[in-house]
């Protein structure tokens, strides 16, 4: 049983991680959002169209990119945790190889993007705009594919302030961009893709030229090796679960906006949900910050052989996130007429999302204690058992509700929004109940086989 003094001493180490990673999230995550922005008040069908792309990207490219670059917090975080320092490096390379393979075929579905939207039933002029949109957002692909795994390279070893630094330089000139693009020279559409593609690369340049120079990664960062083209395969075998994992998710809360499409007044609908999550993304940024924080400690722990100490930062974790969606839930009850007018004039929408708060400030408590939930899977390994536990809450029970809800009781965009409330409490019941029944003992055992290489047997939960 840990003292409070190593209970204190853990929530400090987490809330050091935590803290600079929310605003590397928050940064990183406004870059489309500003976008959005400007376009939402030029004209309401370019909104329409912006929104149904970034969430038909984030479900084809960003989200896959996301899930196959977090098979890092498990290979860097234990490789560091056990004192493997140069195989943190190799890792990384090995990560990159994988995720720039995976934009060529993203950047051919981008950029026939209209005819996909119109067999999925969505209004064919917002459709022309969605295609536009990623048409011109296909050279952030590979910049993203490199950004992910340099911030999973930077944050399993706690250097988390130039991230910081870099993200936050990143989206003021980002603003900047955008009022350039959109405003000044009158890109419309066109120019929201462009400055969103532009701030990518400079980011990724940013953390490029920290980790080539920067004496905090000499020991992980000892140039580029053949051995990143080794046991590709063994890094397949976390990646694809934890891609699955990631993805599972992410798309659920897409497909509800493009269910949102086929309701009536689909401009209206697929506008106001797509509020509603950009909401719900912005109140995540604080649980991400943990569950980073989460994946890290519980990784480098079980890495360096110590159990007792991983299962400490599980419990430090689970407290925090539940303190923190209490919070939000609180805040967004009280603010729930301010969020819409962030994004649109439009009485209409902004009296709709108004009317969807509580259901949206349920939403955000439990998905503040499902993303620490995640943090912890992804610093066991336990990715397979992720993806498993999604496909079944998700696909099995929420999605199937929500098109219960929103077409045949007509409860429309709240019903789709019930669903995904329903799926993320099951996620969280289901994670929960195996957290109680792991032994930590052989969590560690595990590590040590996975640092060594022998990943077949280590990725099994």
């Amino acid at each position: 049983m840990a003292t409070w003094k190593e209970t204190v001493e853990e929530a400090k180490k987490q809330l050091w991680l935590a803290g600079p990673m929310v605003f590397v999230c928050v940064f990183q995550y406004s870059l489309q959002m500003i976008s959005l922005m400007f376009v939402g008040h030029l004209d309401e069908f370019l909104l329409a169209g912006a929104s149904l792309a970034a969430s038909f990207v984030n479900v084809t490219g960003f989200s896959i990119l996301i899930g196959m670059s977090s098979a890092l917090d498990t290979f860097c975080g234990q490789s560091y945790g056990a004192k493997q320092y140069h195989m943190v490096g190799i890792h990384m390379q090995r990560a990159i190889v994988v995720t720039m393979l995976a934009t060529i075929p993203m950047s051919i579905i981008w950029a026939y993007l209209r005819p996909i939207l119109v067999v999925l039933h969505q209004d064919k002029r917002i459709a022309a705009h969605a295609q536009l949109y990623a048409r011109y957002l296909i050279p952030s692909l590979s910049a993203n594919a490199l950004l992910r795994c340099f911030v999973k390279f930077l944050q399993t070893q706690n250097i988390v302030l130039p991230m910081v630094l870099a993200s936050g330089f990143t989206t003021l000139t980002h603003v900047l961009l955008s009022w350039l693009f959109i405003l000044k020279l009158r890109l419309g559409i066109k120019g929201a893709a462009i400055a969103f593609c532009l701030s990518n690369w400079l980011n990724t340049m940013l953390l490029a030229l920290y980790i080539r120079l920067s004496s905090s990664c000499k020991t992980t960062w000892t140039g580029f090796s053949r051995k990143s083209l080794h046991n590709i395969p063994q890094f397949l075998r976390l990646a694809f679960p934890s891609t699955l994992m990631v993805c599972l998710e992410t798309w659920t809360f897409e497909l509800m906006v493009l269910l949102s499409g086929a309701l009536t007044n689909p401009t209206l609908q697929t506008s106001v949900l797509y509020m509603c999550f950009q909401t719900s993304g912005l109140f995540w940024m604080i649980p991400f910050g943990i569950g980073a924080a989460a994946s890290t400690r519980i990784s480098n722990e079980l890495g360096a052989g110590c159990p007792k100490s991983a299962f400490l930062a599980v419990k430090v974790t689970l407290s925090m996130s539940f303190i923190c969606g209490a919070l939000e839930l609180t805040l967004l009850m009280l603010t729930r007429n301010f969020w819409g007018r962030i994004f649109t004039n439009i009485p209409e929408l902004v009296s709709y999302v108004e009317s969807m708060t509580p259901i949206l400030a349920s939403l955000v408590f439990v998905d503040s204690i499902q993303t620490a939930f995640s943090g912890i899977a992804r610093g066991c390994g336990w990715q397979k058992l992720g993806a498993f536990v999604n496909l079944g809450s998700y696909y099995l029970v929420g999605v199937p509700f929500s098109i219960l809800l929103a077409f045949v009781l007509h409860m429309k965009g709240v019903g789709l929004l019930l669903g995904i409330v329903l799926a993320l409490s099951i996620q969280v019941l289901c994670f929960l109940a195996v957290t109680l029944h792991t032994n930590w003992e052989k969590e560690a055992n595990k590590a040590a086989i996975r640092v060594k290489g022998k990943g077949d047997q280590a990725d099994i939960h």
